[in-house]
């Protein structure tokens, strides 16, 4: 059976030709390596000085070493037979959630949020909630692809997906609101295209709302009588109301979003807007030569994007919205054309929750949204974050070289395959029916 599943050659000869799945993809992925390199290395110049005596080369080779380990985990994961993903996608999902618990409740707090956890022997630290949205689309998928026949059913087709869904988003919540909203609303969509019923997903969104509007609700009450409130004096009351830590900085940050003036912008946005205005439209100002960021928080992870566009001009920001753009195109024709739906869900899950998050990325830097802690994919700082995008993309080119068998005249047997590793999908309709 394991032989079935897997289809790996560990020799590094032929490697090249031995990749399958969308070139197009790999083209993207390679492009974004690429500026990352290039990005993570300029924009590490003021870390460098504070942590490594001004060495700059520490981050160029971390950033390369992190990304030959990702292309290794994405050339590794698409050997597999995406058949096997649908088997172990119920043990990923409840290992995902003792870990989310022991994150919140015991994670290493680092930005006033528990979002990691430290691993004991290699002391690196890694944040759950990537696993458990790796996780949880894979049981999402598993789910939609089994539940067709009933998937307008409340009770055996509703549930059944939303109930997984609810749980890891009200355990991401706590600690990274904006990450649990990200992942809530790109599994909403995944229900969406899987045919759910559309009165669930507008009761789910109704309900959802509620707690937004709560939070906006208490930013302009709380800026309301208090419209003199400095950054000093939220973070006292961050510091006063401890329980409430989180739920204060929430409100700050929807608060700044919504009222505050030019010269009342948080720190972070107000460099990152000079970074923007820095880089004109044509080239920016080259390559290394970026000004802010010595000033710009957090320059090479969350506020990358706004250091790219100040050393490539706009040209250089549109064409990396251009790389993402066509890696979601593509990822949509692997699920046109994907003949068995659990693959289907799985490649355009994967995709669009890392489109989704670029987009929050973006939206972020260019300020048209509060401040979040959502790394830009490929792109920011090598971590365990950009591990998990590359096992994602892993599993994307995986579908798509099982696509690309099946075009190729050898259907029958990965057929065979699949039905055998996975009997249960044997009578299910046609991803391109389902569309």
């Amino acid at each position: 059976m394991i032989n079935d599943l897997l289809d790996i050659d560990y020799s590094f000869k032929g490697l090249t030709q031995k990749a399958k799945g969308d070139r197009y993809i790999w083209a993207c992925v390679a492009l974004l390596a690429l500026i990352s390199m290039l990005v993570v290395y300029s924009a590490t110049g003021s870390l460098a000085y504070k942590m490594n005596h001004g060495n700059t080369e520490v981050y160029l080779f971390k950033q390369i070493v992190f990304i030959i380990l990702g292309l290794a985990v994405i050339y590794f994961l698409h050997r597999i037979n995406y058949a096997l993903y649908s088997r172990i996608a119920i043990i990923l999902y409840i290992i995902s959630i003792p870990l989310l618990f022991y994150t919140l409740f015991f994670g290493a707090e680092i930005n006033d949020g528990s979002r990691w956890i430290k691993v004991p022997i290699i002391n690196m630290t890694f944040q759950t909630s990537d696993f458990a949205k790796l996780a949880l689309f894979m049981f999402i998928s598993r789910q939609l692809s089994r539940k067709q026949k009933v998937i307008k059913d409340f009770r055996k087709g509703f549930l059944p997906i939303f109930i997984p869904v609810a749980i890891t988003c009200l355990l991401i919540f706590p600690a990274n609101l904006s990450n649990g909203l990200l992942t809530g609303a790109t599994s909403l969509l995944l229900m969406f295209i899987g045919r759910v019923n559309t009165k669930h997903i507008l009761l789910v969104i109704a309900a959802a709302t509620i707690p937004i509007f709560l939070l906006v609700s208490s930013a302009v009450i709380h800026h309301a009588s208090n419209p003199n409130d400095t950054d000093d004096n939220a973070e006292a009351v961050k510091e006063n109301h401890s329980t409430f830590k989180r739920f204060a900085t929430w409100r700050t940050r929807v608060e700044d979003f919504i009222f505050s003036k030019d010269k009342e912008v948080p720190y972070q946005v107000q460099q990152a807007k000079i970074a923007i205005a820095n880089g004109n439209i044509l080239f920016g100002l080259g390559p290394g030569n970026s000004r802010q960021r010595n000033y710009l928080p957090q320059a090479y992870n969350d506020f990358i994007y706004s250091i790219i566009i100040e050393e490539y001009g706009l040209i250089g920001g549109v064409f990396v919205i251009f790389v993402y753009l066509v890696f979601l195109y593509r990822c949509i024709r692997i699920f046109r054309k994907c003949p068995y739906a659990f693959g289907a869900f799985l490649a355009l899950g994967l995709s669009f929750t890392l489109i989704i998050q670029a987009i929050a990325n973006m939206a972020v830097n260019v300020n048209i949204m509060p401040v979040t802690g959502v790394t830009l994919p490929l792109i920011s700082m090598g971590g365990s974050s950009f591990l998990f995008t590359c096992a994602a993309i892993g599993i994307i080119l995986s579908v798509a070289s099982n696509v690309e068998k099946m075009e190729g005249g050898t259907q029958k047997k990965v057929v065979e395959t699949i039905t055998k590793g996975e009997p249960e999908t044997k009578e299910i309709e046609p991803a391109v029916a389902i569309n």
